[in-house]
């Protein structure tokens, strides 16, 4: 109460009034309100910028950047178009509606055609500039968009140029357009953006295998290693499969080796819309893959391997002449808490199913079952 009236004194007194007015009249209240709202925007994309690299996949990098866009403004739709890998013209687009993914109307097939007007204007801009005459960017293209009706087109920069553009439609709630804090706003969140996106993507380079997609042999033994930790600290079985195409050799040495290519990628698409989510399919090397079940029994294990080895037997690849149908053969093993073996040990005796696959004929499945089996499929394939 004490500190009240006193505050209420200092405010009423006739100096502070005067020289509140003198303040007021020289415009240093309204810079120094200016201040204190870039104060309050610099730490709010302090704030979204830490949210934004705490992200660990591309989806929620991107559909943090969307909720941090609409807290500021609504706009009816945000649609993220970008350049997985800079070397290659393919893209990827995300599209929002109402904070949701949604279904892009007309997609784009390339953001090249913007290159050389975000190197010399690397700025949000309106989307009407862009069809000025002295940008001369190709109207084909921008016709592409128009059916979205975007307000603003951002781009998305690297050190290696123009990495992606974000387009944003026009504000949900207001008829007025974007200003200028708003669009410094934009402008920053796109560099943190930017550099979240191209980590991952670094990340995933560096984990994953180049020609298949998939992940590989290092980054497959590190998860292995935490997989078996993982089955005796929770007292669970998990489970690891070992693929391997049948006759490989044929397929490069009558066919060439980009027919083997082929082949190795076509299985790699099959591998990952047969597994699970949870799973961690891997290049091992060469023609041999893995894919590690966690929390899995052998029963499940077995099934899951039947499912990816009949949908293998089932691929068309388009290839003339064309080639012979691709199948495989497989191996499981199981392992929990009582399991006292090293990575490689099971790594060895899924090999070890394997080659009872391999041996009994190939295109099936086989699941370990004890330490005999390894020396009966070696036998078997001394026997080929």
């Amino acid at each position: 109460m004490k500190e009240d009236i006193e505050n209420l004194n200092f405010i009423s007194n006739p100096a502070v009034v005067e020289n509140y007015l003198l303040l007021e009249d020289l415009g240093v209240n309204e810079f120094i309100d200016k201040l204190n709202r870039e104060i309050k925007t610099c730490k709010n994309l302090l704030s979204v910028a830490v949210d934004i690299f705490n992200k660990v996949t591309i989806d929620e990098i991107l559909d943090t950047a969307v909720l941090k866009i609409s807290d500021q403004f609504l706009p009816f739709f945000i649609a993220f178009i970008w350049k997985p890998e800079q070397n290659r013209e393919n893209i990827t687009v995300r599209n929002y509606i109402n904070r949701k993914p949604a279904e892009i109307i007309t997609p784009i097939e390339s953001i090249t055609p913007f290159e050389s007007f975000f190197r010399a204007f690397p700025k949000p801009v309106a989307y009407d500039i862009l069809a000025l005459p002295e940008n001369e960017i190709d109207l084909d293209v921008l016709k592409v968009l128009d059916e979205l009706n975007p307000e603003l087109v951002v781009p998305i920069l690297s050190p290696f140029g123009l990495y992606g553009i974000v387009l944003v439609g026009k504000k949900a709630n207001v008829e007025e357009g974007y200003s200028a804090d708003e669009l410094f706003f934009l402008d920053q969140l796109m560099s943190f953006l930017s550099q979240a996106v191209q980590n991952n993507l670094h990340h995933e380079h560096s984990v994953r295998d180049v020609k298949t997609g998939l992940y590989n042999h290092g980054y497959f033994m590190t998860r292995l290693e935490e997989e078996i930790a993982r089955t005796k600290r929770d007292i669970m079985v998990s489970s690891l499969m070992v693929i391997d195409v049948d006759k490989f050799k044929i397929f490069n040495d009558i066919f060439g080796h980009l027919a083997g290519d082929r082949v190795l990628e076509n299985l790699a698409f099959t591998i990952k819309q047969t597994v699970r989510s949870e799973d961690v399919p891997s290049r091992f090397g060469g023609e041999e893959f893995t894919i590690l079940l966690s929390n899995t029994p052998p029963e499940t294990a077995w099934m899951i391997a039947e499912r990816l080895r009949m949908a293998v037997a089932s691929m068309k690849i388009p290839w003339e002449p064309p080639l012979p149908q691709v199948t495989i053969s497989l191996g499981v093993v199981s392992f929990d808490d009582q399991t006292d073996a090293s990575p490689d040990e099971i790594i060895a005796r899924a090999d070890a199913a394997l080659y009872k696959s391999k041996g009994n004929g190939r295109n099936q499945t086989n699941v370990w079952e004890g330490g005999r089996q390894v020396m009966e499929s070696v036998a078997l394939l001394e026997e080929l």
